[in-house]
């Protein structure tokens, strides 16, 4: 009697990454359209400040609190192009990457290396508008703190997940990371957000 033979198991399987968990999918999703929903808000409002210089925006309360003025500097369109459409391409993409996370989509390794230099581009650039809006603008708008806030959590949640999963360390101090992601943002957020108070303290 011959000896069966046992299908030889395929490189593509043997290669498969881990499936992301469905919290990270959670947090890309809402969080991608939070981000998307605030880019096209702003990108609208901006739209109707070129038709009309003297309309208020929404959400301009007083000397601080003022997307108007926020809307109208250069620092608006850093790369000579409304800063708002970057954020509707990009918050875009992550929702759909999100969307796919829950709907059982795997991703390579060369995918989520992609997705973390995107999101790392993001944060850099969300903490230039930060400082440009604190301490040359000298005004704050809501709706860019909404993206700015959303896209540090992302790029946390993301970096935790990268690392723990690709890095091929499996040790404390990867793991206390992976676990402490939600502090890390949070006090990440805190630290902006004391930033702004201290800036603006004389204004209240």
């Amino acid at each position: 009697m011959s000896t069966p033979v046992s299908a030889p198991v395929s490189t593509d399987t043997q290669t498969r990454l881990p499936s992301p968990p469905a919290w990270l999918g959670w947090v890309l999703l809402i969080g991608g359209l939070i981000g998307l929903a605030c880019s096209v808000i702003i990108m609208s409002e901006k739209l109707i400040l070129l038709e009309n210089p003297d309309y208020v925006t929404s959400c301009d309360l007083n000397e601080v609190v003022s997307c108007g003025s926020v809307m109208k500097s250069g620092q608006a369109a850093a790369f000579g192009i409304p800063n708002p459409l970057f954020g509707i391409a990009g918050f875009a993409a992550v929702a759909a990457i999100g969307a796919g996370i829950l709907a059982g989509a795997r991703f390579r390794g060369w995918f989520w290396f992609i997705a973390e230099i995107g999101l790392l581009l993001a944060t850099i650039f969300v903490h230039w508008l930060a400082y440009q809006s604190m301490f040359v603008i000298r005004a704050l708008c809501p709706y860019c703190m909404v993206v700015w806030a959303v896209t540090i959590i992302m790029f946390v949640t993301v970096t935790a997940w990268n690392v723990k999963t690709y890095s091929g360390y499996d040790n404390g101090i990867v793991r206390g990371l992976y676990k402490s992601q939600i502090v890390i943002a949070l006090v990440w957020l805190l630290i902006i957000a004391a930033t702004a108070a201290w800036q603006f303290r004389f204004y209240f």
